[in-house]
């Protein structure tokens, strides 16, 4: 499963990872990422997608049709 988010498009961020004596390697951050179905009513089926913790709370505060609906106007196949 790709760590990227499908409504927020959130991605892999990179930092350091800092031992305690002060050493620097380089780290990923990699989002909160879960595969999720909600039912579309608009579509009249339901729809899988890979979402973030925050893409989750942009749907119930949206709506799931407004969401879907953008991203069908922006390409994303369903």
């Amino acid at each position: 499963m790709a760590a990227h988010c499908q409504v927020t498009g959130a991605g892999p961020g990179s930092g350091n990872r800092v031992s305690h004596s002060n050493r620097k390697t380089k780290r990923r951050f990699n989002p909160n990422i879960q595969k999720k179905s909600y039912f579309v009513p608009s579509l009249g089926r339901k729809v899988t997608l890979n979402v973030s913790a925050r893409g989750i709370k942009v749907i119930d505060a949206r709506g799931i049709d407004s969401v879907i609906s953008e991203l069908v106007a922006k390409g994303v196949k369903l």
